[in-house]
């Protein structure tokens, strides 16, 4: 246990952190043309009037500059059937030009911005407003446009104590 004003070890922040289940999403946007994305668990609702979502995104990544510039994007809500995808898209130093190969996406109908096929669900974002967050960047996003996947089985993918794992399904 820690004492007010203390620091915190960074070890163990992850590990505490680590107990709190999330969903998995791939945020995505598009920069001079290129599509760009990242697997993304640090994201939540913040406000239903008007719609706003929030996801952080770490300055290190060539994600970050891509989205701040572009002012659109959009999240997929992964399915279990992503774990491959969700993995992808964590690894830095990936081929920026062939990130995309081999994966079934969609242009989100305002934006243009890819959508994972067959994903839970999916929004669509224009920047409202960024807050700086330590070392990543608080990106809301008002929701201009959402859909949700028709799946057999909707088993959603989470993350809890360093793994992937499936919640729900049929």
């Amino acid at each position: 246990m820690t004492e007010p004003g203390g620091s915190i070890d960074s070890g163990d922040f992850r590990t505490a952190l680590g107990r709190f289940a999330s969903g998995i999403t791939i945020m995505s946007t598009s920069q001079d043309g290129i599509a760009h994305a990242m697997t993304a668990n640090a994201f939540t609702s913040v406000s239903l009037d008007p719609p706003l979502v929030l996801v952080c995104v770490d300055h290190g990544v060539r994600m970050h500059d891509a989205v701040l510039d572009c002012g659109f994007w959009a999240v997929s809500v992964l399915s279990d059937s992503h774990r491959e995808l969700a993995t992808r898209f964590a690894k830095s130093g990936r081929d920026l030009y062939g990130q995309f190969d081999g994966v079934a996406t969609q242009p989100g109908p305002k934006t243009g911005c890819p959508v994972i096929e067959g994903a839970l669900s999916w929004l669509e974002c224009r920047t409202w407003a960024t807050y700086p967050g330590g070392d990543h960047t608080i990106v809301v996003g008002e929701v201009l446009s959402l859909g949700e996947g028709q799946l057999d089985d909707p088993a959603a993918l989470i993350y809890y104590e360093g793994q992937y794992r499936a919640l729900g399904g049929r």
